[in-house]
């Protein structure tokens, strides 16, 4: 006889593993795989309790920022699936609940969905990210973050499998918690000095659409409302010293800012025998407002008083139109034609001003800026050719045409500072083309290249003389693959300015085995080699900043990744997987840093590569005790290693991780 479940118990348990966490045993079976029936529904359920615990060494802020594992009990892992048996529920066909991470954990996320065939949908995505960043090296800490991301998407589906369906949703994103900063107060070469700021972010998004079918026609239309504001205020906690006798004894930031973007989307599609059109178009009309509004007080180096008021106010408007209209002809059975339009116009103008006043000399500057402009055009074909069942070859021309505007007022109206005006547009032509190859039954092999040119690139590490290579070869048997593949691209970028070029290769290979007795292996490699070199040029020096030139900045970085993978299911009720992961940055091959003949090049040669290492083994073990219980355990190592650190800065850290837990369906 099959137990009755009313809907309100139902509507318990959905609401009682609301709130579990991360699952590390990645789902294995507990209980029948085909649930359990209730009344008119079959329900399927699991929970994951258990405890996770943290032993870390070294630079703790370094490992909170990579991993942030924490001990403590915790609900791992939850799941929850409830389906009509005919289709035919009273209040709802199907309910799916999963959760991970929920509780301690600082990664955690819930999606849940519900829906009546033909009458209705619903669909929820929360996520929560704890995100945690010591600062850079190069700030000694003091660009410190210690906040929130939460994230939440809803979605209502009216008449799901209709002819014509109507759509609603809401999403959110917030961002909170402490962070340090920094200001350099009074003049140029005064002092820095750490600030303590709230960050307080908050994004909504509403939207409301409709999606149509009529004959070979699918059209959307989408209405969307977009609100930004940003509330972060910064002050000193007690007078601040810097390096020289100067003092900043009081310091107040307040910076709130609104911003809102309503919008239109839609899109249309129609499917014929010989041709597939598909036409977008998009447009934003984004108005937002913003005043900063900073105080210090203090003394300079020389000990006189400061009382500085900084105001930066402004207004704007961001009108953004897109489209995009793609055809793609099927003029024979090997042919395909594709061809591509699109255009883009971004808009930012409104009265920006930035002041400042200085309440001791009554000092008064301010900066001005009126509006910027980008357009964008893009065009693109492509052929593709069937030469037979096997083997096909593939080629392309694509071009892009980009205009860029800018108003700037440096002084008053009338003034021969006042509206600096610019232009500069830019061209792009590029060449594709490719192959497709089954040379023996289960090997794939792709091959393509792209050749680009730029006449007028807008910055020194823009696309100008470009050329990037794929390949990729695959082979499958049974229970056996392989893989290999090889990637590049290169950049060679000369303005009048400076010059800039990058070079980076990618190499990489991969196999899976499947025995038939529990036994599976997984490995892959890569390396990944990057150089990028360019010139700069900088104001620096004491006591009056001077221009420095003829120096390069030159990166180079050599990184090889290893992942291996064993699982092995020695009887029906244990499974057992091995696990290590390496990755290693031998950098340019250097091991340790050598004494350069200026400051200078000095800071510059520090910073040319950073070779590391980071590996982490696991084990993971699962036991089933019970038709519907599990016992889980895992432990996994963190090790980090620079051979040498920014400004003698080493973050390196080791880290035992692990849990233990109970899996139980019911």
């Amino acid at each position: 006889m099959r137990r009755r479940l009313p809907l309100f118990a139902i509507l318990a348990l959905a609401g009682s593993v609301y709130a579990q966490t991360v699952a590390p045993t990645e789902g294995e079976q507990v209980g029948p795989p085909a649930g359990d029936t209730y009344a008119k529904y079959n329900i399927a359920q699991s929970w994951e309790l258990g405890y996770r615990f943290a032993s870390v060494g070294g630079d703790d802020g370094k490992y909170r920022s990579d991993v942030n594992y924490g001990d403590g009990v915790r609900l791992l892992s939850s799941s929850l699936s409830i389906h009509s048996l005919e289709g035919h529920g009273n209040w709802f066909d199907e309910m799916v609940l999963t959760s991970m991470g929920l509780g301690n954990d600082p990664y955690q996320s819930v999606t849940f969905r519900i829906q009546k065939n033909r009458l209705y949908r619903y669909d929820m995505l929360w996520r929560s990210n704890e995100y945690y960043n010591p600062g850079l090296t190069v700030a000694s800490g003091l660009h410190l973050e210690d906040t929130t991301h939460r994230w939440q998407d809803h979605e209502l589906t009216l008449f799901p499998q209709s002819a014509i369906r109507i759509r609603a949703g809401y999403g959110r994103t917030t961002e909170d918690g402490p962070t340090l900063t920094t200001e350099q107060e009074y003049n140029s070469q005064g002092d820095v000095y750490p600030i303590f700021q709230n960050t307080r972010q908050q994004y909504n998004e509403y939207r409301l659409g409709m999606d149509a079918r009529f004959r070979a026609f699918r059209f959307t239309v989408q209405r969307r409302w977009e609100f930004f504001r940003e509330g972060a205020s910064g002050s000193v906690i007690a007078p601040e010293a810097g390096t020289t006798p100067a003092v900043l004894s009081s310091f107040q930031s307040t910076q709130p800012y609104r911003g809102q973007t309503p919008g239109w989307m839609g899109n249309l599609i129609g499917e014929f025998r010989w041709i597939t059109l598909n036409a977008r178009a998009a447009y934003t009309s984004g108005t937002g407002s913003f005043v900063q509004n900073e105080t210090a007080i203090g003394t300079d180096r020389f000990g006189s008083s400061q009382n500085q008021q900084v105001a930066v106010t402004g207004t704007g408007n961001r009108p953004v139109l897109t489209g995009d209209f793609n055809a793609t002809l099927f003029p024979s059975s090997r042919i395909t034609v594709v061809n591509n339009s699109s255009v883009a116009d971004t808009r930012m103008d409104g009265n920006n001003a930035f002041s400042e006043f200085n309440n001791s000399t009554f000092a008064f500057s301010t900066v001005d800026f009126q509006f910027l402009g980008i357009r964008l055009f893009t065009n693109s074909t492509d052929v593709r050719y069937g030469v037979s069942k096997k083997f096909d070859v593939f080629g392309g021309f694509h071009y892009a045409d980009r205009l860029i505007r800018s108003i700037e007022d440096t002084g008053s109206v009338g003034t021969p500072l006042s509206g600096i005006a610019a232009e500069q547009s830019n061209h792009t032509a590029a060449g594709v083309a490719g192959i497709n190859w089954m040379p023996l039954t289960g090997l794939r092999m792709h091959v393509e290249g792209e050749l680009g040119r730029n006449d007028n690139p807008f910055t020194p590490i823009s696309l100008k003389n470009y050329q990037t290579i794929r390949a990729r070869a695959q082979y499958r048997k049974k229970n056996t693959s392989f893989g290999a593949a090889y990637q590049e691209n290169y950049n060679n970028n000369s303005i009048v300015i400076t010059s800039y070029s990058s070079h980076a290769r990618n190499y990489s290979a991969d196999a899976s085995w499947m025995a038939a007795k529990g036994l599976s292996l997984d490995i892959s490699y890569s390396q990944l080699y990057l150089d990028t070199l360019g010139g700069i040029a900088f104001f620096a020096g004491t006591p009056r900043a001077t221009l420095v030139t003829n120096l390069d900045s030159l990166y180079v970085s050599n990184i090889h990744a290893l992942n291996l993978g064993i699982r092995i299911a020695p009887t029906k009720r244990a499974d057992l997987f091995l696990g290590y992961s390496l990755t290693k940055d031998t950098g340019d091959g250097r091991s340790s840093l050598a004494l350069q003949p200026t400051a200078a090049g000095q800071v510059f040669y520090n910073a040319q590569t950073f070779p590391l290492t980071y590996q982490t083994p696991l084990i993971r073990l699962s036991v089933q005790i019970a038709r519907n219980l599990r016992w889980n355990a895992g432990y996994q190592y963190y090790g980090y290693h620079e051979e040498f650190g920014l400004l003698s800065t080493d973050q390196n850290y080791r880290a035992n991780t692990g849990y233990t837990s109970l899996l139980w369906s019911f």
